[in-house]
């Protein structure tokens, strides 16, 4: 590259397009979603650039249309992954040592690639693969992904421009290397973005990838690593091994090059990894970075000052929609007693209109939830809730999985507070709401915070501001992500950094500069233009 002090494009949040009827994205989409429908696309693992198939080939099926196959894959096997690190090792070389602009340029040409010509085919894939609305794609495969692409890229400048002061005579600098070694990146069904995200915020930083996305994203990460070859990252930069067992990660885990782990899922998995790590401490070649979004029991906690037509929107919204399928989706409510009064059968009523049913058809608010698994853990969870003293059903409560795994979006009451449904992850759409008495605000607030282990996300509704301002301190560790009159749910790459603490994870906020320096390993450099010639200081000299 020439020698210039180069910047790159100031990021800007990509505009979402809205898909009103007639319009000319829709008609695209709709193009999209045919082709989708008819074709089964096979996947292979990608190793250094070639294709492999192993002939373990398994299905990937439409959520809202079971017995409709989109993809089949061949599923990594221990060998491999072993080919797929060695690729990696090779690829670093070469990849580590390109200038930072290079590496950014190729991230920068995804965007573009996703804005323009591939946006409706990863939408598609989407809703398809996953069971998301067309507007729930749209911020998530396109607006979401592309604004990681694009900020990530100014927050590389940003993070590689911070340099230490030098004193007269010398000239300090510091140089973010990438890890020694290799990242593995793990990502989950619930967001195209987040499996976009997790192996390129390393990979920009000069680190290099062995990628397992979620079986049940494999049509979207299929199309998302199809753009990243087209963008130009080398071969071996990114491999893509869908498929391999968790039980057969630990030959990931073990290797004494593992240099980080780049992790959306459950808390479980990340303890299993995490617990496999701290084993291996002895034969690595350096500690890893190991960064996890886990789980999330995320509430919304009302005030009796609270606008209740703005917290009944803030609990359809961010309870049901991608049908609670969201770390971030709320799921745990306390609302005060006079504030239930104002709201309860408008809430009830509203959550009765919500269309739920096959993405494909545009008038529905909600899909399918992504598996049998997970269909039949929210049915199990609500028949729980049925025979629970003290609880009740007060709107939705039915599933259906004759032609698709559809769970109505549900809302129960409970008059206890410590039920599993307050504290357990559910993942899908049940809400559970307790009703506090007005005067018991303080007490209630000791109870949000100490309920659940998990501390992503949490939203107050009030209008007074002392109720907010004693909320915002009193949860100050029970939320990474705290919204104030607004749903808990709808993070923006650059506005609202996202990630969790306790059971929620290592809080390395993705979008955001502090997720790529956990890529990285600081040298600091010190050059001295004239070195002392003589050992003896002034001080020497007295007599």
């Amino acid at each position: 590259m020439h020698d210039a002090v180069v910047h790159v494009p100031d990021p800007v949040n990509e505009p979402i397009l809205g898909y009103a009827p007639g319009s000319a994205e829709k008609a695209r989409l709709k193009a999209a979603l045919a082709d989708i429908e008819r074709e089964v696309v096979e996947i292979p693992c990608v190793v250094g650039g070639q294709r492999v198939t192993t002939g373990k080939i398994r299905e990937v099926v439409m959520p809202h249309r079971h017995r409709h196959v989109v993809a089949r894959f061949h599923a990594a096997e221990p060998d491999t992954a072993e080919r797929a690190i060695r690729a990696a090792l090779e690829a670093r070389k070469e990849w580590s040592a390109m200038r930072w602009e290079a590496r950014a340029a190729c991230l920068l040409r995804a965007a573009e690639l996703l804005a323009g010509p591939w946006r409706m085919r990863v939408n598609a894939a989407t809703m398809h693969g996953q069971s998301k609305t067309c507007h729930q794609a749209e911020i998530d495969s396109a607006c979401e992904m592309i604004d990681f692409f694009r900020f990530n890229a100014a927050f590389a400048q940003q993070v590689y421009s911070m340099q230490p002061k030098s004193a007269p005579g010398m000239w300090n600098m510091s140089e973010l290397r990438p890890l020694e070694g290799f990242v593995f990146a793990l990502t989950p069904f619930n967001f195209t973005a987040i499996g976009g995200n997790l192996p390129t915020a390393p990979a920009l930083m000069g680190n290099t990838v062995v990628w397992k996305p979620a079986e049940s994203q494999l049509l979207s990460a299929w199309r998302t690593f199809q753009i990243l070859e087209e963008a130009g990252f080398p071969p071996g930069v990114i491999n893509f091994i869908p498929g391999l067992g968790h039980d057969k990660t630990n030959i990931i885990l073990d290797h004494p090059d593992f240099a980080g782990l780049h992790f959306t899922g459950s808390t479980d998995v990340f303890n299993m990894m995490w617990r496999r790590v701290a084993e291996n401490l002895g034969k690595y070649k350096s500690y890893p970075r190991l960064v996890g979004e886990t789980g999330g029991k995320d509430f919304i906690l009302a005030h009796a000052s609270a606008d209740p037509k703005a917290l009944a929107t803030a609990i359809i919204r961010g309870g049901y929609e991608y049908q609670g399928q969201k770390c971030s989706a709320a799921s745990r409510v306390y609302v005060a007693q006079s504030v239930w009064a104002k709201m309860k059968d408008e809430l009830i009523s509203e959550i009765g209109t919500i269309k739920v049913g096959d993405v494909s058809d545009f008038s529905n608010f909600m899909g399918a939830v992504i598996k049998k698994g997970a269909f039949d853990k929210h049915a199990a969870a609500i028949a729980e809730a049925r025979e629970t003293r003290g609880m009740k059903v007060l709107a939705g409560g039915t599933c259906d999985d004759k032609e698709g795994w559809f769970v109505q979006p549900t809302l129960l009451q409970t008059d206890d507070p410590s039920v599993r449904h307050m504290r357990d992850e559910f993942f899908g759409p049940i809400v559970t709401l307790h009703v506090y008495p007005d005067q018991a605000w303080d007490d209630t607030l000791r109870l949000v915070d100490q309920t659940s282990p998990y501390a992503l996300t949490g939203a107050v509704f009030a209008n007074d501001r002392s109720a907010i301002v004693e909320a915002t301190t009193a949860l100050r560790d029970a939320a990474g992500n705290f919204y104030i009159n607004d749903k808990p749910t709808g993070a923006v790459v650059g506005q609202q950094p996202f990630g969790g603490a306790r059971a929620s994870g290592t809080d390395d906020k993705a979008g955001s500069p502090l997720n790529l320096l956990r890529w990285t390993s600081a040298r600091t450099l010190k050059e001295t233009f004239v070195p002392p010639t003589n050992y003896r200081y002034s001080f020497l000299d007295e007599k």
